[in-house]
């Protein structure tokens, strides 16, 4: 393809004639520590891009999450993509996106991050180390159990719930949370996006623990899932009687949350950490 001197503005052109024509980012969200927490790309784009070619580059950085963000009014619009389709909602993408918009001085920390989203308007504020994040309720409501559920997990089922994104399923303890080994095969053929698993912590660190599987999207174990905790956050808040509360998703890379709910309303809050910069080539 021949590209005008027009064409070619905010791209530059490599050795082999190829442009780089976007910049690219991948965070370590939900920790304060290298090769932990929840990996997520972040790309802030000029302008709009189709589609078709964000869901490719979420493929090839084949990440739980790739995020989109643009200039809108105030504020940016952000969109999520996993390796397999557009979601809805994503904590640890946009906690990635708002630590980048700081740390590459697109807002001033004491800036509020505003987010156009397909979940509404989010925020995430800067608060020392920390982030804290402005999401909705995602309240559960009591389901049986779907077919295949119950194998595919192979262990009891205490409670199941489920809300407009997934399954959550509560279980005698940590123990039985920490060892699960589903059958991912069947676990696929269950029609949501994803299934917590969860149960009280036996730790005084923490109130609750979980994890996060979602075959179906793509995505076999997501390693800490700022989402999920929308509706694990109200589940455990009103069993425990507290509207604070501290999590841990206890995956391979793990990850702490901390959890403030208001209402309809669920403040999340974490720590992130640059690990890579690159320029992606068209």
């Amino acid at each position: 393809m021949l590209l005008s001197s027009n064409d070619l503005e905010g791209y530059h052109i490599n050795k082999w004639g190829r442009t780089l024509s976007q910049t690219i980012y991948q965070v370590d969200a939900f920790t304060d520590k290298p090769y932990r927490g929840n990996p997520a790309a972040v790309c802030i784009l000029e302008k709009p891009r189709d589609e078709k070619w964000m869901q490719n580059v979420a493929l090839e950085m084949n990440l739980s999450e790739t995020a989109f963000l643009y200039k809108e009014g105030e504020g940016y619009r952000l969109r999520w993509f996993t390796p397999e389709q557009e979601v809805n909602l994503c904590g640890h993408a946009t906690l990635a996106s708002a630590h980048i918009l700081w740390e590459e001085k697109h807002l001033n920390l004491d800036q509020k991050a505003v987010f156009h989203t397909l979940s509404g308007v989010l925020t995430a504020q800067s608060e020392g180390e920390w982030i804290e994040m402005n999401f909705p309720s995602v309240v559960e409501h009591e389901v049986s159990p779907p077919v295949g559920l119950g194998e595919a997990l192979g262990v009891p089922l205490k409670y199941v719930g489920k809300n407009e994104h997934d399954y959550l399923v509560e279980v005698a303890s940590e123990k039985t949370v920490r060892d699960l080994k589903p059958n991912l095969n069947l676990l696929q053929t269950i029609p949501t996006r994803g299934i917590m698993v969860t149960s009280l912590s036996d730790s005084d660190e923490y109130d609750f623990i979980s994890r996060f599987f979602a075959p179906r999207a793509g995505v076999n174990e997501d390693p800490v899932t700022g989402s999920a905790h929308c509706c694990l956050g109200p589940f455990w808040g009103e069993r425990l009687k507290k509207d604070t509360l501290k999590a841990y998703q206890a995956s391979s890379r793990g990850g702490t949350i901390h959890i403030h709910l208001d209402g309809e309303r669920v403040y999340l809050k974490g720590q992130a950490i640059t690990m890579m910069r690159g320029e992606l080539m068209e």
